[in-house]
């Protein structure tokens, strides 16, 4: 593994360490995000639709340019739901 591989492993560690951190501050956030989930995860380009609504309505800012974080916590947040449905 490379250094550059390396520092961007922590990159994304350390931006989801605040993003968790963020959570456990503020517990509506989960609830907020799952239920913009909910409305969105059918919508075209879900991942910005969800991205975008989550940066206007929490403190969760996630910009245009989704980082490697970003997109594991929308890709998680979407299997949630889809996981969440296949169970009704």
């Amino acid at each position: 593994m490379s250094i550059a591989e390396i520092k961007n492993k922590e990159r994304v560690i350390n931006e989801l360490t605040s993003f968790i951190r963020k959570v456990l501050v503020e517990p509506e956030i989960c609830s907020t995000a799952l239920d913009i989930a909910r409305e969105h995860l059918n919508d075209e380009n879900a991942e910005i639709v969800i991205a975008d609504k989550l940066s206007a309505s929490t403190n969760i800012k996630i910009p245009v340019e989704h980082s490697e974080a970003d997109r594991l916590f929308l890709e998680l947040l979407i299997e949630v739901i889809k996981d969440e449905k296949a169970l009704y």
